[in-house]
């Protein structure tokens, strides 16, 4: 799908406040025709980010991922801000596993002028960011590849994962709970993602602030099993809690000079 207008962000934003729009209160609340809301509700739903309803539109079930493309133009500009300050928080001649998603994508991007890494991924795309990096060893896993997005998935890919023991995971998740469960929607990616849980010394998860609007139907694990959890905005009075009791650094990424609420709170 073409990238998102402003008005179909603020149209995406107002339907994870309700859950539902409707054309005509959107008509008027842009100033605009029934018929542009509606061709802006087509583009948003051809791309899997809402579902058509009479007289409008509701989000998608939490069962079924949004499309990979539409992933990618959702929250874009944080998603490089969090890759940037995960970036700096991964030192040189380390070893690390970066999973599935968009956003760990982004943190790939970040990493190219790094140098002395061994990198192992079950993404696709993070190898061909990576690829043309002279001074970054890249090691793909076997397994199954998910034509959707390039994410390569099923017991394969774990036992190869648990082959290895890395400095550093950079892990992402498509949804996470009030409670701190991290969330994703395919039961073999979540497999991978706890085989690289289970076999990093430092995990740093990336979401932005959208995954605590979102609900997927498949447990990762939980945020106190992580060290470092960098985001775009300050999560909720009961996340920030949690990560307090949990011994999990908060990074606030964008911040002044990358905000750290653990830091702050000490």
């Amino acid at each position: 799908m073409p990238l998102l207008s402003p008005r179909q962000h603020q149209i995406l934003t107002l339907a994870r406040q309700t859950g539902t729009v409707l054309v005509e209160d959107l008509a008027i609340r842009f100033e605009v025709t029934p018929q542009t809301i509606r061709k802006d509700l087509n583009e948003l739903c051809d791309g899997r980010l809402l579902a058509r309803t009479h007289g409008g539109a509701m989000l998608t079930s939490g069962v079924e991922n949004v499309a990979y493309e539409s992933r990618r133009q959702l929250a874009a500009t944080e998603k490089q801000v969090i890759g940037q300050r995960t970036a700096e928080l991964i030192p040189n001649n380390c070893s690390l596993f970066i999973n599935i998603g968009t956003t760990t994508e982004e943190v790939a991007r970040a990493l190219v002028h790094h140098e002395g890494l061994l990198v192992i991924t079950n993404n696709i795309h993070v190898a061909t960011i990576l690829m043309p990096c002279p001074k970054i060893d890249v090691i793909i896993a076997g397994g199954n590849l998910r034509r959707s997005d390039g994410g390569i998935v099923g017991e394969t890919a774990v036992d190869f994962i648990a082959q290895f023991k890395v400095d550093h995971a950079v892990i992402g998740a498509s949804a996470i709970d009030d409670d701190g469960a991290m969330l994703d929607f395919d039961f073999r990616e979540v497999r991978v993602a706890q085989a690289i849980l289970s076999n990093a010394r430092n995990v740093i998860l990336v979401a932005d602030a959208m995954k605590f609007t979102r609900s997927a139907p498949v447990r990762i694990g939980h945020l106190s099993q992580i060290d470092v959890f960098v985001t775009d905005t300050p999560p909720s009075e009961q996340i920030a809690e949690l990560c307090k009791h949990s011994g999990v650094e908060l990074e606030i990424a964008g911040g002044p000079e990358h905000e750290s609420l653990s830091e702050a709170a000490e």
